[in-house]
């Protein structure tokens, strides 16, 4: 193992692995069954990404740079067969468990998904008056000819591919017309009441588009009619060269999104050969770019079933985030942020005291200034209508927006644009870095002068995933750390050399090389025979200066154990190589989000959180915070919640192996599920 591709695991392939983590989930009896129906449906939202994204630049990459070696060793080409592959095998595994273990599980429980040859009379009736009365008006077939050529099909939109006999009123005998879904339209209809007999039944779209697609050609024959979806290479290409705003050139750019090269073509399992080789021709894709389903192209618009079904048993447990205890008190927030930093941890703690900060920011007229980052934080957001408060009640706002955050690009849009017309000072960072750091600073003038309070977090300002994943959150007043904020912001919004902060670490300029000395001071300790230990906690690990160092410290004899929830490309376990470092996956009810660092380092045990992943882009092409954990308590606190007792978990824990695959955790014994114990210590 002394080659670089020895050393490192294929990406595309890492992410294969963990989709296939998470259908396990799916599988899970000890789960709710409707929750895992959102698991299988959160399979084909990532596989959608990972075609847009990852695919997508494979493709690219054998067209532009067929020769060139990845970081694992392999050709372009040759991964992205590899990788085909295995997508391939994982797409069929998940429709089998859709098709012989959730749909069986869930009609035990009168959820039913009903095939046109189960209608009744009345529900057939019933589907009829919908066709004609929601469906039928919206629809425009495309009937192809010389004068109607192959229509341009939205990225990841429903289609119907139908053949045809006979002569239209003009006399023409194409054979072929394509009708496309339009996305108002749900693709799950629930059947009322009375025609449910006590149960749960739905139809999808693609089901009620087959019955009565024949109403769109009249006096012609349907032969056939066959769902079809495309997915397109959905990244932005925003060029430098002459660009005048940034704002501007992306708007241009998401226009064509919908529209990009064809990247994969999903189609029914029925549709015949010939209709297949139609299609791939019209997108210009090959074969192997072709998944044949049973069953809906689009298992995503599954998601909305569990929110159609009142049945809390088939459910996770709801919960109300608590609050810290200093927050309990009835002191003012500046106040008890004063008396000591806070931590909070999400989901199990509760978000709301960020969205109070700046609610109470916005409305206190001791308040004179806010600065804060957006990367994603949703369409409707509590958090971006103080900020425009504040703004137009005369506080100075500044909000560093970043525009390039992907498929948020056009909320974020929305809200430079409304923050702008409040008055607001808005930039988009540092053109050719994404600002992925998270802070909140607030100015506020007392008695003893300007005071600024701070937030820092490894989670985006979005209120909806703070309950759904986890992260955590540091608010403060600390002089040092505020400083730090400060000078970020002025690197954000200014020009100038970086400057030298005082206790926080930040990407593009110190983060990556902190890293490298930490864990070089771990080798050294060890070899030195002193104690020497790191815990590492995120969601992908692929730099590989950063896993070369991590080889070097367990042949040093430093005990690594790292938790990575995604891809990882280190190899753990590995005789003369990584013998002492184990690498292990938490999937479970919560997305694990957050990044936390631990070093052992001669029984000063530093610790830090930080908003960036160890991959090269968040090191070297994105604006990053890393904050080290002063306070013992905070300290005690997150090595054990963020870090120790996930490596005690043996309920969604998964092993991973030298090859790059993973071994789920089994119970021998007591149980320990890191996400449970949590929630159990913290809400009552």
């Amino acid at each position: 193992m002394s080659q670089q591709n020895d050393l490192l695991l294929n990406r595309e392939l890492g992410l294969i692995q963990f989709n296939r983590r998470v259908l396990a989930q799916a599988e899970d009896p000890r789960l709710p069954l409707l929750e895992r129906l959102r698991f299988l449906c959160i399979v084909s939202s990532n596989l959608d990404e990972f075609f847009e994204v990852r695919m997508a630049w494979l493709n690219e990459m054998v067209e532009t740079q067929p020769d060139a070696p990845l970081p694992d060793g392999m050709t372009p080409h040759q991964a992205l067969r590899k990788v085909s592959e295995a997508t391939h095998v994982l797409i069929r595994e998940q429709y089998a468990v859709m098709r012989d273990i959730l749909f069986p599980a869930l009609r035990e429980e009168g959820i039913l998904f009903l095939r046109r040859i189960d209608w009744t009379d009345e529900q057939r009736e019933w589907v009829k008056g919908y066709f004609f009365r929601e469906v039928m008006p919206l629809l425009t077939p495309i009937g192809l000819d010389p004068s109607h050529p192959f229509p341009k099909v939205l990225n990841k939109s429903l289609n119907f591919a139908v053949e045809l006999e006979g002569k239209d009123a003009f006399g023409r005998q194409s054979g072929i017309a394509i009708v496309q879904a339009p996305r108002i339209l749900p693709r799950v209809i629930k059947l009322p009441e009375e025609l449910s007999d006590g149960k749960h039944l739905f139809v999808f779209l693609s089901s009620i588009l087959h019955a009565h697609v024949h109403e769109l050609f009249l006096g012609m024959s349907v032969k056939g009619c066959y769902q079809f979806r495309v997915t397109r290479d959905s990244e932005l290409n925003v060029e430098d060269e002459d660009m005048k705003n940034l704002r501007t050139a992306l708007q241009g750019e998401l226009r064509q999104r919908q529209f990009g090269d064809s990247v994969r073509l999903e189609i029914a399992d029925t549709c015949p050969q010939h209709m297949q080789d139609f299609l791939v021709t019209q997108f210009g894709l090959e074969p192997e770019n072709v998944y044949r389903v049973d069953g809906p192209v689009n298992l995503v618009r599954l998601m909305q079933v569990p929110d159609l079904v009142d049945r809390p048993d088939l459910k996770f447990a709801s919960f109300v985030p608590t609050l810290p205890a200093a927050l309990q008190k009835k002191s003012g927030l500046f106040d008890v942020i004063r008396q000591g930093d806070v931590l909070l941890h999400h989901p199990y703690q509760s978000f709301q005291p960020v969205i109070d900060l700046l609610n109470l920011a916005a409305t206190d007229p001791q308040v004179v200034a806010i600065k804060m980052t957006v990367y994603r934080t949703g369409t409707d957001s509590v958090l971006m209508e103080s900020l425009i408060a504040a703004a137009r009640a005369g506080k100075q706002v500044t909000v560093v927006v970043e525009l390039m955050a992907r498929f948020d690009e056009e909320a974020n849009i929305g809200w430079a644009s409304r923050l702008e017309d409040a008055g607001a000072h808005v930039v988009y960072g540092v053109f050719g870095y994404k600002v992925h750091a998270k802070m909140l600073m607030v100015v506020r003038r007392e008695e003893s002068g300007l005071k600024r309070y701070v937030h820092l977090g490894t989670g985006n300002y979005h209120p909806r995933t703070a309950r759904l994943y986890t992260d955590f959150g540091l608010i403060s007043c600390n002089e040092q750390l505020a400083s730090d904020v400060n000078d970020l912001f002025i690197e954000l919004t200014g020009l100038g050399k970086a400057s030298k902060l005082k206790l926080l670490h930040q990407s593009p300029f110190t983060l990556h090389s902190m890293i490298i000395e930490a864990i070089e001071r771990e080798a050294k300790h060890a070899s030195e025979g002193r104690p020497a230990q790191i815990i590492a906690k995120m969601n992908s690990l692929l730099e590989p200066e950063v896993i070369n160092a991590l080889y070097r410290a367990s042949q040093a004899g430093v005990k690594i154990q790292l938790i990575v929830r995604g891809v990882c490309a280190l190899r753990p376990g590995v005789e003369g190589l990584s013998d002492n470092i184990s690498v292990r996956s938490i999937v479970g009810r919560f997305l694990e989000h957050p990044r936390v660092f631990y070093f052992y380092n001669d029984k000063a045990e530093n610790l830090y959180f930080s908003s960036a992943d160890w991959m090269g882009r968040n090191f070297f092409r994105r604006i990053e915070t890393c904050v080290p954990v002063l306070d013992p308590k905070i300290k005690r606190r997150m090595i054990k919640e963020g870090l120790r007792i996930y490596l005690e978990d043996n309920v969604n824990a998964w092993d991973m192996q030298p090859d790059g695959s993973y071994k789920r955790r089994h119970a021998r014994g007591k149980v320990h599920c890191a996400q449970q114990t949590l929630l159990d210590e913290y809400i009552v």
